[in-house]
């Protein structure tokens, strides 16, 4: 479902991304991990075709982002960390909103609604402006809005940011059936243990590359050392910081997929 090939993303003179290569099959849940700073946030924007990289590849669905972006954009679902929504219009509004830019037909898109309103919980406000949201129920609202078109890659940065315990657990819940089912997530967050938890696979970029990627077993092979993900998320990038050049691009010139 995604495929990166040798991507570099300067900022000027500064390298956020630097020959990065990543492929994600259709159906896992991802974890992208790293440090603030590290390059995943330009990641993300590549991926949802908001910048592209100077050099490299960034294919969804097999679809190139820079030739073919709105066939590739049609796939994606894009769950920021801040959640935006048009305030002067209705939780309801927005979602009709969000499936008419998808150009859905009325009557699938009305009976999608009414299925992400009772999944996320929205009815006791969902026909109520949403500048009086919390930051709770605008995060509920966005998730809906996401699952509206039935995307086949959702990506989802910090997601549970917000959240009350209930609501993340219900989340947790979500994600895994979604990738159970066959949608593909790529989930950014600094919540380890949610990695951990639900986490087919974890990637760890620091400085713009990619030091490890792989399930919990290979990553702590990699760290040799049998650890949780904290402590193998601390001594991969520790090592990678004492040894900036053979420890990051030692590990970056591979392409990483699923054994």
């Amino acid at each position: 479902m995604i495929a990166i090939e040798n991507v570099t993303k300067r900022y000027g003179p500064k390298i956020a991304v630097e020959n990065l290569s990543l492929n994600v099959p259709a159906g896992e849940l991802f974890a992208f991990l790293g440090p603030n700073g590290a390059g995943k946030t330009t990641t993300i924007k590549m991926l949802c075709g908001l910048l592209f990289p100077n050099t490299g590849s960034v294919r969804i669905g097999g679809f190139d982002m820079r030739t073919h972006g709105d066939h590739a954009r049609a796939l994606i679902s894009y769950v920021p960390d801040q959640p935006f929504l048009y305030e002067k219009l209705t939780g309801r509004e927005f979602l009709r909103f969000t499936a008419e830019l998808y150009a859905m037909p009325p009557k699938k898109a009305d009976k999608k609604i009414d299925e992400v309103i009772e999944l996320f919980h929205l009815a006791e406000f969902v026909d109520d402006l949403t500048e009086r949201y919390s930051h709770g129920m605008r995060q509920r609202t966005v998730f809906a809005a996401a699952l509206v078109h039935e995307p086949q890659l959702l990506i989802a940065d910090e997601p549970t940011v917000g959240l009350d315990p209930k609501s993340i657990r219900e989340l947790k819940t979500l994600l895994r059936q979604w990738a159970n089912n066959g949608m593909t997530i790529f989930l950014s967050t600094h919540t380890l243990d949610i990695a951990q938890e639900l986490a087919d696979r974890i990637g760890i970029l620091d400085r713009g590359r990619l030091l490890g990627c792989g399930t919990l077993a290979e990553l702590r092979q990699q760290a040799a050392i049998d650890g949780n993900l904290e402590d193998l998320f601390l001594k991969i990038t520790a090592e990678a910081a004492h040894n900036p050049v053979n420890g990051q691009a030692g590990h970056n010139e591979r392409t990483y997929t699923p054994k």
